[in-house]
């Protein structure tokens, strides 16, 4: 069968939109993943409207593209009560439902939020938010951070840095991040999401 697309992927706001767009775009050789014809598609109802109403929003793109990515944040979403593998499992399930087979679907939920993806050790991260290695690595440790090193709360460390450097939020810096930073990264969501595509799309 024939597609117009390889990839259509559904995300809740601009600052995973130009995320996702940028390492698919420009960063296929680190992910480990040959290029694609894709699209990414910014749902207006947020994390909670993706993921109540992506299998409906998706249902279109069934024959048009071969494979579709739902990515969101857990925080956000309106069933916070859920693990984030719990909350791809519900919205994986009601994919298959509304026209897609199981190999062709898969949701990455982002545990509590996309800023997760942020924290990493690269130098490049400092830059772009503003600041330098020392200071951001003092503002990092003074945050409660998680078993895996990184801040509890990764949206609010990073506004705080922010702050400090006088650097606007904007959609610009995770475009930025995605261009810049190396994706040799151990982090759940982030993992599933490069495996995903590496099983999809291998070099």
């Amino acid at each position: 069968m024939t597609y117009a697309l390889d990839l259509v992927v559904m995300v809740a706001d601009a600052d995973a939109e130009w995320a996702i767009r940028t390492l698919l775009t420009h960063r296929c050789t680190a992910l480990g993943i040959h290029p694609v014809q894709h699209e990414v598609r910014r749902y207006p109802g947020r994390d909670a409207g993706v993921f109540r109403d992506a299998p409906d929003f998706l249902r279109s793109y069934a024959g048009r593209a071969h494979y579709a990515l739902v990515v969101l944040d857990r925080e956000g979403c309106g069933k916070e009560d859920l693990t984030a593998e719990a909350l791809e499992a519900d919205l994986e399930k009601r994919l298959r439902q509304n026209g897609w087979d199981a190999e062709q679907v898969a949701a990455v939920v982002l545990d509590p939020e996309l800023e997760v993806w942020v924290w990493s050790h690269s130098p490049h991260v400092a830059s772009i938010l503003g600041v330098t290695v020392g200071d951001l690595q003092i503002l990092w440790q003074s945050q409660p951070l998680s078993s895996t090193g990184k801040p509890l709360r990764p949206k609010e460390t990073m506004q705080k840095i922010l702050r400090c450097s006088r650097r606007p939020a904007s959609p610009r810096i995770f475009q930025e991040l995605a261009e810049q930073v190396s994706l040799q990264v151990h982090e759940r969501a982030f993992d599933k999401f490069r495996r995903t595509l590496q099983g999809w799309f291998p070099q």
